[in-house]
């Protein structure tokens, strides 16, 4: 067991932690004033680190790394904000590797180039407005018509919603109850009867793009089905990569209110002396790096042990789960260290904190990575109903 970085891999930590102040961090700000992401500036600059698609097979166009070297870049740009990294989720964490995993020849030479290069995103529609942690009880329906599904329903809180060029849509394809109906289709933006609703506005992650998806009698090709009925299970499994991807933007989080804690607290004076030499304020600074800590271990646990595959269900939610949880902890404790300025706009940390927020509920709650975890370790599934 080894904890140490590669050469190369310390190489790209590096790169990237450099590359996000440098480059990203100046834009931030007008993306928390304005809720916009400048993807026509921000893309062709990751596509020139070599950040879009690090995960994705190098045959279809993609950079052939694994899960762990995308977190080392994810959690540097979620360090500046979330929204930084968010081309890098979808790309290497995201419902693409859907396609990747158990798409056609077909299929993974359409859909996965374009996503590896930055030029499409791809998004996932999972929630609905009556299924959202009892996904099983989705409604959205396609019917196969000759060479052609016919799809209805309606997607909720959809991460890229009316940004993403393509979108993973869980849909029920047969009367079957449950999950044996449900299987995964890709709708292209501009498909007919595909439309999306208004931008939401969220307390926190602004600049990330999140509408309904309205499907009314939408037309898409079957060559798009991916996951046939009867394929929910692999939907969720991949969706575990996923979820160490959403437990990165939480570190990236954490850790970036920690360092700013830090750095604030060796500047700031009361009583004549920097707050940090203050017993009380090294207290929260040691609690913060802790969770901080424990929390990339957990997740570079899942994501190296799943290599170039996929991690298992318990350790992708133990890590989320816990740094989902610690992220909002540590933002608290850094506001805290920064007193009446943490609650201002001028400084960070009211950002972060808000920023925080959304990931124990994205990506499946804490409740029900809580259900997982109990699963896995009795090597059962409980019942909910």
């Amino acid at each position: 067991m080894d904890f140490q970085l590669t050469e190369e891999q310390a190489l790209i930590k590096k790169a990237v932690h450099d590359f996000a102040d440098q480059r990203i961090a100046p834009l931030m700000d007008e993306v928390e004033k304005t809720g916009r992401f400048p993807a026509e500036e921000i893309i062709p600059l990751y596509r020139e680190m070599g950040l879009i698609g690090m995960t994705l097979p190098e045959e279809y166009g993609g950079g052939g790394m694994m899960a762990f070297d995308a977190v080392l870049a994810m959690e540097e740009l979620a360090r500046v904000s979330p929204i930084a990294s968010g081309p890098v989720f979808e790309s290497c964490f995201g419902p693409i590797r859907v396609v990747e995993k158990f798409g056609t020849e077909q299929q993974k030479r359409r859909f996965i180039p374009p996503c590896a290069k930055g030029e499409k995103l791809m998004a996932i529609g999972m929630t609905e407005p009556g299924a959202g942690s009892a996904l099983t009880d989705l409604s959205t329906r396609a019917v196969l018509k000759g060479d052609h599904y016919v799809i209805n329903g309606q997607k909720r809180f959809v991460s890229g919603g009316g940004h993403s060029d393509m979108y993973m849509v869980y849909v029920r394809l047969s009367d079957k109850r449950g999950a044996a109906g449900i299987g995964g289709i890709v709708v292209e933006k501009g498909s007919p009867g595909f439309s999306f609703g208004e931008q939401e506005e969220f307390m926190g992650l602004r600049g990330m793009p999140s509408c309904d998806l309205i499907f009314e009698d939408c037309v898409v090709p079957k060559e798009n089905l991916i996951i046939p009925e009867g394929g929910f299970a692999q939907l969720m499994q991949v969706f575990d990569i996923e979820r160490c991807g959403n437990a990165t933007q939480s570190l990236g989080v954490a850790w970036g209110a920690l360092e700013a804690a830090k750095k604030y607290a060796k500047e700031r004076k009361a009583f004549g002396k920097p707050i940090c030499e203050f017993q009380a304020v090294q207290f929260l600074l040691a609690d913060m790096a802790m969770k901080v800590e424990a929390a990339r271990l957990l997740i570079y646990r899942a994501v190296v042990n799943a290599g170039m595959g996929l991690p298992s269900v318990y350790e992708a939610s133990i890590a989320k789960c816990f740094a989902n949880e610690m992220a909002k902890e540590v933002t608290d404790m850094a506001l805290q260290v920064f007193g009446g300025y943490g609650y201002s706009k001028e400084y960070p940390i009211e950002r972060l904190l808000r920023d925080s927020r959304g990931w124990p509920l994205a990506g499946g709650t804490v409740q029900m990575q809580r259900i997982n975890i109990a699963s896995a370790m009795l090597g059962r599934r409980f019942n909910q109903r």
